[in-house]
């Protein structure tokens, strides 16, 4: 289906599919269809009645309309979805319609047809995942040796290589991704609990019915019913709030990589992507800016959704209300940042030429470091500390490599020779450990 207009910037075509208004009353109606199953198998309905419910459990035929009409003067969903699936199975079956939602609860419905969908979005989810991580994968493998601008508080610093930089945005992601993967694990469990969650109108049957729902879903069976413990929900909305922020740093990095006083990298462009509709120069960062707006967003949906953890005794009145369109929107907002990255990362243009050349326009400034720990052991590192300042300075004023101004100083040249002065601004002998933290961060962990 289409992503509606005030949603175009908010997700992507699969999972606005997913959270569409025709999967949601289905994966309502698959909880329906696999409750009656599950009586049936342990004789609590019989089996012509468990067929009935399953063949009308439908969602062609509904009318989402009126249903969205109905579930506001009724506080939940379920109740007019569980209405109109009684009048469709009554009209072929009037037997059968009494066992309809037979023991359940409306938000045993509810919250399993959120979990079924959750279960829907992770495959979405995780193919962006692998996208991404492989695009990654590829640029920090090719970028090893390519050296770039540090940068810290946006100033510039000794140099790094891009391929580390790569390296460091694809371990968050991986561990983004893992802890987001572990939580939709947990969360993945069958509410189903009737009224009070003691599912005392099943008799002894209840457990047995419970657990055949499970299997039948394929969902886990939990303890005991959580309709007013929503930790697992909210550890998994925090995961993803924690994998928006991580996405959002590697889009805030390429978008300034891309200003055009840098220049070091850029999106894919393409037909209508990333143009101005008045300057016709511009290659704007389509994806970062998508990226980013997800991670301010979702910090304010996840404070929400913690707030609705106050729920009262054993059904909340309001809390649960308010979670279906803020995970829909945590999930989709989640979905949208990582495809977006993962098309950023799998068409980025790097220059290599660029960012040498802005490490030149430093003036060799940005390896004061490196020779103020060789005099350091000499001199102390408080006064190289003052005599790099110096120095530093009046580089940047005569516009001149640094090493010529201290080439110039008698108290550098008595503990440097000028000749090794002339070779300590080249930026490929002063990346440290860098090829070895890459290394590190391209391995996967054992888990």
């Amino acid at each position: 289906m289409p992503v509606r207009l005030i949603d175009s910037l908010a997700t992507t075509a699969p999972l606005a599919e997913i959270f569409s208004d025709e999967q949601i009353l289905q994966a309502m109606l698959d909880f329906e269809a696999a409750l009656a199953r599950a009586e049936a198998r342990v004789d609590v309905i019989p089996l012509a009645a468990a067929e009935a419910i399953a063949n009308a459990a439908r969602a062609d035929g509904f009318d989402v309309a009126k249903l969205s009409s109905e579930t506001l003067r009724a506080g939940t969903p379920a109740i007019p979805v569980v209405k109109t699936l009684t009048e469709r199975v009554r009209a072929s079956d009037p037997d059968a319609a009494r066992f309809v939602h037979w023991g359940a609860t409306s938000q045993d419905v509810t919250d399993t047809a959120l979990v079924l969908l959750l279960a829907r979005a992770r495959k979405i989810l995780a193919a962006d995942h692998a996208r991404l991580i492989q695009a990654l994968r590829t640029l920090a493998q090719k970028h090893q040796r390519t050296v770039m601008l540090g940068r810290t508080l946006l100033q510039p610093a000794p140099p790094v290589t891009f391929g580390l930089k790569a390296a460091g945005w694809l371990a968050a992601v991986r561990r983004g991704w893992n802890r987001i993967d572990t939580r939709i694990s947990e969360a993945a469990m069958l509410q189903f609990g009737g009224a009070s969650g003691t599912l005392a109108a099943l008799g002894d049957k209840g457990d047995a019915v419970g657990q055949a729902l499970a299997t039948d879903l394929g969902l886990r069976y939990p303890d005991a019913p959580w309709h007013t413990h929503r930790d697992s929900l909210a550890a998994m909305l925090a995961a993803c709030g924690v994998q928006c922020g991580s996405l959002g740093k590697m889009a805030r990095d390429i978008a300034l990589l891309m200003q055009g006083e840098v220049a070091e990298a850029a999106e894919p462009s393409g037909d209508g992507r990333g143009g101005s509709s008045t300057m016709p120069h511009k290659r704007n960062p389509v994806a970062c800016s998508l990226t980013l707006a997800a991670a301010h967003r979702v910090p304010g949906l996840l404070a929400s959704f913690l707030s609705a953890m106050l729920q009262e005794h054993e059904r909340g009145a309001g809390g649960w209300q308010a979670e279906w369109p803020i995970i829909g929107s945590i999930i989709q907002a989640t979905g949208l940042a990582v495809a977006s990255m993962a098309e950023a990362a799998e068409g980025l243009t790097v220059d290599k030429t660029r960012m040498l050349a802005n490490i030149q326009a430093t003036g060799g400034n940005i390896f004061a470091e490196r020779v103020m720990m060789l005099l350091g052991a000499t001199l102390g590192r408080d006064v190289a500390h003052k005599l790099l300042e110096e120095a530093t300075h009046k580089s940047a004023a005569e516009r001149r490599r640094l090493v010529d101004v201290l080439a110039e100083m008698p108290e550098i040249t008595r503990v440097i020779p000028v000749a090794t002065l002339s070779n300590l601004d080249s930026p490929e002998d002063y990346l440290g450990m860098a090829a070895t933290f890459q290394k590190r961060l391209l391995t996967p962990p054992e888990r």
